[in-house]
């Protein structure tokens, strides 16, 4: 009831971040679904369905990388000290978010089911003159237990893994980490800490950091220095080596993929996608993951080239900000870039030959929820540093120079991916063209 209560009173922003999980979440119901009705019209093709249940969990992973990037930025579920006085502390808060974006993908998958049931004819009878019957199983009755099973992936999928993202820790070390994250909200003891790192940004850190003031009956000596200011840490990704080495083992194997003799074993895509050696699929696995990988350091490498050969103030402030922020944009910038590096790959292998509805409706999904996974986490990186923006603000800085800051950081991370994604789409080719 109060994740309802909490959904219902969020503002237009979020309801619309959770209504493009429950759109996401309802393409991946349908692909789901799709699945199933191929299997029921070919049942001898077994190996052909489980291959097409094998590459529905890109979606699927998609899908739950976006409801999470959601669920950090989710304002209804933020650590408040009037909540925890009446207990709702970071467990519950925890469990809140988890049905907060069941409650949002079970929606998406209850509206995949009615499309597909609408689809197949069992609601009002076949539209578009039946040119879907064939793929959805029209003729054949549909196994409901089955088909429930599908669509229950996607909420429970996404419910535990906001669960594990955002559980409470009880070490020590952690609760310092969210103490100075969520500016002095956490128990000094330590027992219940919220799990998400950087969340909502440090608010009122500076606050909490001032020394409380002494009794001046107690006075007996000279006044005490004040502690010296302990410098701002700014994350230093060291995952970018390892991101390189996988990213380079991802291009070797798609380059021996290349040198296979016809007789290899050829890898069948679903729907209508082109056919190579099986090598392949194992060579863009491991270019994904390293593009994802070196995100951050890629990210925190533009904030210190931008900051070379005798910076301004401006050069500084987006550098600075750049690097801070390198650990929350990276990551999904670098999943974007793999997804359209898989996407320009496909593209260019097709040529003209059309690609087939649920194809297109797959790397629809996948990009869009990539794209929204680095718009969330832009968002959550303003929330961040809105109390930085505020106080320059305050000090006289112009608007002006704060937004050509943020114009400069993401010319230099574009200058920097975009050779990157194009680099790797056109390696990547080259197992299916030579």
């Amino acid at each position: 009831m109060l994740a309802l209560r909490l959904t219902r009173a969020a503002h237009p922003a979020v309801h619309a971040r959770r209504l493009a999980v429950a759109a996401a979440a309802a393409g991946t119901g349908f692909l789901l679904l799709s699945t199933l009705g191929h299997a029921l019209t070919h049942p001898e093709a077994t190996a052909s369905s489980a291959l097409r249940l094998a590459w529905c969990a890109i979606p699927l992973t998609a899908t739950v990388h976006f409801a999470m990037a959601v669920a950090r930025t989710d304002p209804a579920t933020r650590p408040r000290p009037g909540l925890a006085a009446i207990g709702l502390g970071p467990a519950r808060l925890m469990a809140v978010s988890a049905t907060t974006t069941a409650l949002s993908t079970l929606l998406g998958s209850t509206l995949a089911l009615l499309v597909f049931l609408h689809l197949r004819g069992d609601l009002t009878g076949l539209p578009f003159d039946g040119a879907a019957a064939d793929f959805l199983a029209a003729a054949h009755p549909l196994p409901l237990p089955a088909a429930l099973t599908l669509l229950a992936l996607v909420p429970l999928a996404s419910s535990a893994a906001v669960a594990l993202m955002l559980r409470p820790r009880d070490t020590q070390v952690a609760a310092r980490a969210t103490h100075r994250a969520f500016g002095g909200f956490t128990k000094r003891a330590g027992r219940e800490t919220f799990g998400s790192y950087g969340r909502f940004g440090a608010r009122g850190a500076a606050a909490t950091s001032q020394p409380e003031p002494a009794d001046p009956a107690a006075d007996s000596g000279p006044a005490p220095r004040p502690p010296a200011p302990t410098p701002t840490s700014i994350p230093s990704p060291t995952a970018l080596p390892w991101g390189a080495a996988v990213l380079a083992a991802g291009l070797a194997v798609e380059a021996y993929a290349a040198r296979t003799t016809p007789t290899t074993a050829l890898l069948t895509l679903p729907a209508g996608l082109p056919t190579g050696p099986a090598a392949v699929l194992l060579g863009w696995t491991l270019t994904a993951v390293g593009l994802a990988l070196a995100g951050p350091g890629l990210a925190h490498l533009c904030g210190r080239l931008l900051q070379t050969l005798r910076p301004g103030a401006l050069r500084l402030l987006a550098g600075r900000g750049l690097m801070e922020e390198s650990s929350r944009i990276g990551r999904p910038l670098g999943v974007l870039c793999a997804v359209l590096s898989g996407a320009y790959t496909m593209a260019s292998l097709n040529g003209d030959r059309p690609s087939g509805p649920l194809s297109t409706l797959g790397a629809l999904l996948v990009t869009g929820c990539a794209l929204g996974t680095l718009l969330t986490a832009a968002v959550e990186s303003r929330q961040s540093r809105a109390d930085t923006t505020a106080a320059l603000i305050r000090l006289g800085a112009p608007a002006t120079t704060l937004r050509t800051a943020a114009a400069l950081r993401a010319t230099a991370l574009l200058l920097v991916f975009t050779p990157l994604t194009l680099a790797v789409a056109q390696l990547a080719t080259l197992p299916l063209t030579t």
